[in-house]
């Protein structure tokens, strides 16, 4: 099994765009602060959402070929089966089936909403956006266009109603501002 550490250094050796790296990283503390509220396993959870986008520099222009690049990259960790199959399941190449695979498919684009809430808010700052703002700007279809409501919508699927895994994803972020710089 790859430790935190370890997987944040493989990452960055991998992913080059300091966006993307902060991307990831908001996943992962999103992930974390789910699994958290889920009583599921922090570290495995926190993990798939720092690998989840590894092979993104090398897939960028081959969406079909995305997280399989990067489950080959991770066989040598021997990292649980859940783990690659949430991966595969992020950007839709296998069904999701577990509250793993639920958490990674709707948090990945969530993260980008909210970051846009940020910087669209007065105070430029993730800790001002509320409920209220984040629900009035996911109504508008051309704000963060590419964050799919229906894959943010699948937090249903975690028995999470909008407005409650929205602020779930929020809290793990806030936690990381200064790594977001938000």
């Amino acid at each position: 099994m790859i430790e935190r550490d370890e997987a944040a250094t493989l990452m960055e050796s991998k992913i080059k765009n300091i966006n993307l790296r902060k991307h990831i990283y908001a996943v992962e503390a999103g992930m974390v602060r789910l699994a958290e509220h889920f009583d599921e396993d922090v570290n495995i959870w926190g993990l798939t959402g720092l690998l989840h986008d590894l092979d993104y520099d090398k897939t960028v222009k081959k969406p079909n070929k995305h997280t399989f690049i990067t489950e080959d990259w991770l066989k040598k960790y021997e990292l649980p089966d859940e783990m690659i199959r949430a991966i595969r399941c992020h950007p839709g190449h296998e069904p999701c089936q577990t509250r793993m695979d639920w958490a990674l498919y709707a948090t990945d684009p969530t993260t980008g909403f909210l970051v846009a809430c940020a910087l669209m808010h007065p105070g430029k700052r993730l800790e001002g956006v509320d409920v209220e703002f984040m629900l009035r700007r996911f109504g508008e279809k051309r704000f963060a266009a590419g964050a799919i409501r229906e894959n943010i919508t699948a937090c249903s699927n975690l028995g999470l109603e909008l407005p409650d895994f929205l602020n779930l994803v929020k809290e793990g972020m806030m936690k990381i501002t200064d790594v977001l710089e938000l």
